[in-house]
C-alpha cells in the first residue's frame, strides 16, 4: 500500500519538487523518508477528506485539522505505536475522524504499541505511551472518531439509514445503517482514545467512539476510551461484537447501546470520574426492529462524587441479555433504572434478562432495581410494587466482591499506569 504524507512544515518545498498540491490523495513524500527533514520526529496534517489508501507511520505525530473523512472505497491503515492529536475547537467543524460507510481503517496495534488518538495539547511524543501534562478532567479537547457501516439499525419510521449524532446533515459520509448484518470496517484493535467529545451544541457531543450500523465482519477490541466529554462509546444499532473495552472517566455515560444494537459486549469496564452519569445507558429499539444485544462479563466501577445516579440506566423498551455484572464503588444512593414501563414490559415478557449480578457494598441488593416514578407520557410505572420482580430479582442478585471482567486484560492502558484500578 502506498505511504501518503501531507506536512505543514515541508509543503512548499515539496510542491516545488515534485510539482504536487497539498493533497491528502497525493504521493507526497516528506524529505529524509519520513521523518522531518532529517529523520527525527515532525507533525503532518490530516485536514481533508481521504479518497484513496493512505498509511499513517508511527515515526511521526499526524495531527487532524477539522472533519476528515475516509470515504467508501478507501482504506485508512495506522501502524501501531502510532499517535493522532486532534485539534482544538467546538462546532461542526470540530476535529474528528469520520470512517465512512464502504471505507475500512485498519488500525491494528499492540500491546506494546497502542495506537493513541489525543489532543494538539497533549505532550506526548513518538514512541510514549503516556502524557504528563493533562488529566481525566481535561475532558473534550478535540471531536473523536466515528465508525460507520451499512449493518441493521432501527430507526423512527423505520428509516434505513440515519446521520451519525455530532456531525451536521450537510456531511453525507455521516450517514450510518443499511441491511448487510455482515458488513466490514476494518479493525480496531489496541487504540486508545483520550480527552474527546468537544461540544458540538448544546447536549450534543461527539463520544469518545461512536459505532454506527457497524457490522459483524469489523474486529473490534482492546480500547481505552478516556476522559470523553459525552459517552466514552455510543453504539448507534448495528451488529459489531467488542471485547475488552475500557472507559475511564467519562462526563456522561460510560457504555452506551442505542437503536436496536444487536452484537455482544464482552469483557468490559467503566471506571467512573467525577463527572459521570451512568455506567451504562441502555435505549431500546426506535424503529420495527426486535433486535437485542448481550452484554456479559461487564465491571461498574462508580465514583461517590459522580453527578450520575444511576449503575445502569434502560430506557423505551431496552432489549437484551445482561450477564454476569458486578457493580463496586458506587454511592449508596445509585440504582438500576428501569425508565418507563415499555422497559418494564420487555423485562415481563422475557426481552429484558438479567443474569449473576454482583453488587457490592449493599445488603440486599435487589433493592436497587427502581422504576421511575413516571414514564414519559406520564404514565405510573408499577413494576416497582409487583411481588414477581422482587422474588426473580433474589435469583440473579447477590452481594459480593468479585465478578464481571478480568481487569488484567487492561494492564497495556493509561489507566492501568494511573492506578485508577
Amino acid at each position: 500500500m502506498k505511504r501518503l504524507f501531507s506536512s505543514v512544515l515541508t509543503i512548499a518545498l515539496i510542491g516545488a519538487l515534485i510539482g504536487c498540491s497539498n493533497d491528502n490523495n497525493n504521493d507526497i513524500i516528506p524529505p529524509g523518508g519520513g521523518g522531518g527533514g532529517g529523520g527525527g520526529e515532525a507533525n503532518y496534517t490530516l485536514s481533508e477528506n481521504i479518497t484513496k489508501d493512505m498509511t499513517l507511520t508511527a515515526d511521526n505525530i499526524w495531527t487532524l485539522e477539522g472533519r476528515v473523512s475516509v470515504t467508501s472505497g478507501a482504506t485508512l491503515t495506522i501502524e501501531p505505536g502510532t499517535i493522532i492529536k486532534g485539534m482544538t475547537g467546538t462546532g461542526a467543524d470540530a476535529s474528528s475522524l469520520i470512517i465512512a460507510r464502504g471505507a475500512k481503517i485498519m488500525a491494528n496495534g499492540t500491546a506494546d504499541k497502542p495506537i493513541i488518538f489525543t489532543s494538539i495539547t497533549d505532550n506526548i511524543k513518538v514512541g510514549e505511551m503516556a502524557q504528563t501534562n493533562l488529566t481525566v478532567n481535561d475532558r473534550g479537547l478535540w471531536g473523536g472518531v466515528l465508525i460507520l457501516g451499512y449493518a441493521p439499525v432501527s430507526l423512527e419510521g423505520g428509516k434505513e439509514d440515519g446521520q451519525i449524532e455530532g456531525i451536521p446533515a450537510s456531511d453525507t459520509n455521516a450517514k450510518f445503517g443499511g441491511t448487510n448484518a455482515a458488513d466490514n470496517s476494518g479493525v480496531f484493535n489496541y487504540v486508545s482514545i483520550r480527552y474527546a467529545g468537544t461540544i458540538i451544541a448544546p447536549d450534543n457531543e461527539i463520544n469518545g467512539l461512536s459505532l454506527g450500523g457497524v457490522g459483524s465482519g469489523t474486529t473490534i477490541s482492546n480500547l481505552e476510551l478516556m476522559a470523553a466529554k459525552d459517552d466514552g462509546i455510543e453504539f448507534f444499532g448495528g451488529t459489531v461484537n467488542v471485547s475488552n473495552v475500557l472507559v475511564w472517566s467519562q462526563a456522561d455515560d460510560g457504555l452506551d447501546i442505542d437503536e436496536a444494537y444487536s452484537g455482544t459486549i464482552s469483557n468490559s469496564a467503566v471506571i467512573e470520574g467525577n463527572q459521570s452519569d451512568s455506567g451504562m445507558e441502555i435505549d431500546g429499539p426506535e424503529g420495527p426492529s426486535q433486535a437485542s444485544f448481550t452484554a456479559k462479563n461487564i465491571t461498574l466501577i462508580g465514583n461517590t462524587d459522580a453527578l450520575g445516579s444511576h449503575i445502569v440506566d434502560m430506557r423505551d423498551g431496552t432489549q437484551g441479555t445482561l450477564d454476569n455484572i458486578y457493580a463496586t464503588g458506587f454511592k449508596t444512593t445509585a440504582d438500576v433504572n428501569i425508565a418507563d414501563n415499555k422497559t418494564a414490559q420487555s423485562f415481563l415478557d422475557g426481552k429484558l434478562i438479567f443474569k449473576n449480578w454482583v453488587i457490592d457494598g449493599f445488603e440486599n441488593p435487589s433493592n436497587l432495581f427502581i422504576e421511575s416514578i413516571s414514564d414519559k407520557k406520564g404514565d405510573t410505572v408499577q413494576l416497582i410494587t409487583d411481588p414477581l420482580f422482587s422474588v426473580q430479582a433474589e435469583s440473579w442478585v447477590k452481594a459480593g466482591t468479585t465478578g464481571g471482567a478480568d481487569m488484567s486484560v487492561f494492564a497495556w492502558t493509561q489507566a492501568s499506569a494511573s492506578g485508577a484500578f
